[in-house]
């Protein structure tokens, strides 16, 4: 099948699914008369879809005969009755899971041999074409499917396979983090907004700095201790912050985090 003809359809349409659909009209990935969507509040379904100039369609049958990449966008306990009723209009299509929890052997045990599926966990800032797509390595998508699947949304995100033991770890990395980092940036604002700096200019800075280093460290493929290390002079400035930053525990901070949600 041709990438630019492929017709993508969201079954359930909140956050994340509005997210996947702003990063594959912004990189142009799939044209919006294309995209079809379904919720069960209608009335705001049709003023997002309005927005977007996408479909909006008024059942999960709807949207999976419409699509040939159907992305089940519910909420983890509605999965199992949103793909049985929506059963026979699924057969043949990429049933593209973003439910967290819900792993490929589940929707063996709903929907039985002969459905095409891959559960994936993303995060937000696929939106912006910049996300990434922890996916699970165990799938029941053919070769076909898996190159159409991953020539759409390597648009939006890197996709990363992980063991179906490790993809809700993986989801973690990609999922949870970003908050993380939004703290990360509110946290360096906030410092240097109490020295003087204006609020405009703090958040001007520090998300492109973000974005440059993490960019400097993958085109390099450096450490990033390595990167450390070369701005940390002796007896200079930047020490003296992360001896801060350590004195107060944040490498464990951010360790304990982690270990917290998956215990959840």
């Amino acid at each position: 099948m041709d990438i630019s003809t492929v017709r993508t359809g969201f079954i359930g349409f909140g956050s994340m699914a509005g997210a996947i659909c702003e990063g594959l009209l912004k990189k142009d990935a799939v044209p919006a008369a294309n995209i079809y969507a379904c919720a069960r509040n209608q009335e705001r379904l049709k003023a997002k879809c309005g927005k977007l100039g996408i479909n909006a369609l008024a059942s999960a049958e709807d949207v999976a005969s419409a699509s040939d990449i159907v992305v089940i966008a519910v909420l983890p306990e509605q999965v199992e009755a949103v793909v049985k009723s929506a059963a026979q209009a699924l057969k043949g299509k990429i049933i593209f899971s973003i439910a967290a929890g819900v792993d490929c052997s589940m929707y063996d045990e709903w929907l039985g041999e002969g459905y095409n599926h891959i559960s994936t966990i993303p995060n937000t800032p696929v939106a912006v074409g910049e996300g990434i797509i922890a996916a699970e390595s165990r799938h029941t998508l053919t070769d076909e499917q898996l190159a159409l699947f991953e020539g759409v949304f390597s648009r939006i995100a890197k996709i990363e396979y992980f063991s179906p033991e490790l993809l809700s770890l993986g989801g973690t990395g990609a999922g949870c983090t970003p908050a993380f980092v939004d703290v990360f940036i509110e946290a360096l604002a906030d410092g240097l907004v109490k020295h003087g700096m204006s609020r405009a200019q703090a958040y001007a800075i520090v998300p492109q700095m973000m974005k440059g280093t993490a960019e400097y460290m993958m085109q390099s493929g450096l450490h990033p201790g390595a990167l450390k290390d070369a701005v940390c002079s002796p007896g200079g400035t930047t020490i003296v912050g992360i001896s801060a930053l350590e004195e107060c525990g944040f490498r464990h901070a951010v360790i304990h985090a982690i270990d917290r949600i998956m215990e959840k």
